[in-house]
């Protein structure tokens, strides 16, 4: 059971997320959190020495993990370096890119899964400040799981890696659905991110057993929410510490 203190807090996580995600390797792009992200691109890079990786998904084990800012900041450095990068919201159920980036919503994944006559380039929405192409999710459909496990969606990531370098999909956490286990063995790899003083121990373990039975990729962990205590750097097993809200 959460204290007063933490409901609060998730209270005020709540309204921020249905407010959008913060993009502050774009709005603060000195900051230290900016350069946490340039970090964790670097690690990822790492995990391409071997394999190139061009789909990437993005989840947590529970809400208010902070995997849509980490997925939103992670393809904005990597478009910084001259890469195509494309962010899909793939979280059809709870989407907020579209919020991040102040995007419309009238179509999106959702639309191009279902619809065999609209095309990639119908949906793809340019966000300029942030060299980003951007596919939001679309109408909420009331079947997502079988969206994302369609034969049409895997024909879509076959054209998606064929335009981009870097497709990037933010999803949601694994525990609760099954859309980020199901996607992991569409993708070339999982970056999952756990959220400090929100993630329960036993959730965080259940859902590395979900994506193992799925054989994912699990590239590594990015343990959000670390306390500011200096301006230096922080390092962690796999990525690294972002204290990004």
């Amino acid at each position: 059971m959460f204290g007063r203190k933490q409901k609060k807090k998730i209270q005020k996580m709540d309204q921020e997320q249905k407010q959008g995600t913060s993009l502050v390797t774009v709005t603060k792009p000195n900051s230290v959190v900016a350069e946490q992200f340039r970090t964790i691109r670097t690690n990822i890079q790492f995990s391409m020495i071997d394999k190139e990786l061009k789909t990437i998904i993005f989840t947590s084990s529970g809400p208010f993990e902070g995997k849509s800012t980490v997925a939103a900041n992670i393809a904005s450095v990597f478009a910084d370096q001259g890469k195509k990068v494309l962010l899909i919201d793939a979280d059809m159920r709870k989407p907020t890119v579209f919020k991040t980036f102040k995007l419309q919503n009238t179509v999106g994944l959702s639309t191009l899964i279902s619809s065999r006559s609209t095309k990639i380039e119908d949906v793809v929405q340019r966000v300029e400040e942030a060299d980003l192409d951007i596919i939001t999710s679309g109408p909420v459909p009331p079947n997502p799981s079988e969206l994302l496990n369609s034969n049409r969606m895997n024909e879509l990531i076959e054209e998606l890696e064929k335009t981009y370098d870097l497709v990037l999909f933010d999803m949601p956490p694994v525990v609760s659905v099954t859309d980020a286990q199901i996607m992991a063995t569409k993708t070339d790899g999982v970056v999952f991110v756990v959220r400090r003083n929100i993630a329960h121990t036993e959730d965080v373990k259940h859902a590395k057993e979900l994506l193992d039975m799925v054989q994912a990729n699990v590239l590594g962990v990015v343990f959000n929410g670390a306390e500011k205590k200096s301006d230096r750097s922080y390092s962690y097993y796999g990525y690294g510490y972002t204290d990004e809200e």
